[in-house]
C-alpha cells in the first residue's frame, strides 16, 4: 500500500518592515514638520506655475497699453493697477515670473553643473590639482559679486542668455566649495577603496559612487541658491544691466518708470517688490527645509 506523503507547506515570506516612503508621504511629512518649508514650496510651484502658463493667467498682453487707464489703482479689471503706460501690473508681474524662473534656473543648472564638476574632481583627486583648483576659486570669490556681475554684464552686454551664463558662472565657486567638502567625505568609505581593488577606473568611481552620495548637499545648495539668483538678476535689471525691455523684469519695474511715479502710483514699484521677496523667502525655506530633511545629522529621529 502506497502511503500519501502530504507537501511540505513553506511558511508564507514575512513582510519587509521597511516599505519605502512614497512622495506624497514625505509631502505630508514637511508640511507637518516643516510648515515654513511647505509654504515656500507652494510659493515655489506657484511662481513655475505662472512662468509656464503665464498666457492664460494674465489677462492682458505684458506690453498692451491702455492709454485712458493710466496709473488707475486696483479695480475689477485691473487687478493690481496700472502703470504710466496703461499697462496691467499683474500681467506684467506674471510674465516677469517666467523671466526670472528662465533666468534662475538656467543659471543655477549651468552653475550646479561647473560646480559639480570642479568640487568632485577637486575633492576626489587631491593633491596639486586640488590646491590649483581652490586657488582659482578663492581668487574669484575674493571679489564682489556685484562688481563681478556689472564687469562682465558691460562687458558682453545685457539680454537673457549673457545674464544667465554670467550668474551660473559666479555661483558655482561657492558651490564647489560645498561639493568638494561632501566629495572629501565620500571618498573615505570602504567601499570607494573596494572599487579601486576590483579595477574601478577613476569616471566609474566618480559617476557611480562618489556623484550619488554627494546629491543631497547638491540639491539642497542648488535650491537655496535659486533665491540668490532672483536677486542679483533683480539688482542687475534695476542698474539696467539685466533683461532688456519691453520684457518685463521685477527689477526693471522697481526703476524707472517705478521709482519716478512712486509717491503719485506706488503700486508699480511695490508690487513688483512683493514678487521679488516673495520668491526669495520661498526658495530659501524651501531649501532650509530641504537640507534638514536630507541631511542625517539634522534630520532628527
Amino acid at each position: 500500500m502506497v502511503q500519501r506523503v502530504e507537501p511540505i507547506s513553506r511558511p508564507a515570506p514575512a513582510v519587509l518592515s521597511s516599505v519605502p516612503r512614497s512622495w506624497l508621504h514625505c509631502l505630508f511629512r514637511l508640511m507637518r514638520r516643516k510648515p515654513l518649508g511647505a509654504f515656500g514650496a507652494v510659493i515655489t510651484l506657484a511662481m513655475l506655475l505662472m512662468a509656464m502658463f503665464a498666457e492664460y493667467i494674465a489677462p492682458f498682453h505684458y506690453n498692451e497699453t491702455h492709454m485712458r487707464d493710466r496709473l488707475k489703482p486696483s479695480s475689477l479689471t485691473y487687478i493690481l493697477g496700472t502703470d504710466n503706460l496703461g499697462r496691467d501690473i499683474f500681467s506684467r508681474i506674471v510674465y516677469g515670473a517666467r523671466v526670472s524662473m528662465i533666468v534662475s534656473l538656467s543659471a543655477v543648472l549651468l552653475g550646479t553643473i561647473l560646480a559639480t564638476v570642479v568640487g568632485t574632481v577637486s575633492g576626489y583627486f587631491g593633491g596639486a590639482l586640488d590646491i590649483l583648483m581652490q586657488r582659482a576659486v578663492d581668487a574669484w570669490m575674493a571679489f564682489p559679486w556685484l562688481i563681478v556681475l556689472l564687469s562682465l554684464m558691460s562687458i558682453v552686454g545685457p539680454g537673457i542668455v549673457n545674464l544667465t551664463i554670467a550668474l551660473g558662472v559666479l555661483v558655482a565657486a561657492s558651490t564647489s566649495r560645498v561639493i568638494r567638502s561632501a566629495t572629501l567625505s565620500v571618498k573615505e568609505h570602504t567601499y570607494i577603496e573596494a572599487a579601486r581593488a576590483v579595477g574601478a577606473t577613476h569616471a566609474r568611481i566618480l559617476l557611480r559612487y562618489i556623484l550619488p552620495n554627494v546629491m543631497a548637499p547638491i540639491i539642497i545648495t542648488a535650491t537655496i541658491t535659486l533665491g540668490f539668483i532672483i536677486l542679483a538678476e533683480s539688482a542687475l535689471s534695476f542698474l539696467g544691466f539685466g533683461v532688456p525691455p519691453p520684457y518685463p523684469s521685477w527689477g526693471l519695474m522697481l526703476n524707472g518708470s517705478g521709482r519716478v511715479f512712486m509717491l503719485r502710483a506706488p503700486w508699480m514699484a511695490m508690487w513688483a517688490g512683493v514678487a521679488v521677496s516673495l520668491a526669495v523667502f520661498g526658495f530659501n525655506m524651501l531649501g532650509d527645509a530641504l537640507r534638514d530633511v536630507l541631511d542625517p545629522r539634522l534630520r532628527g529621529s
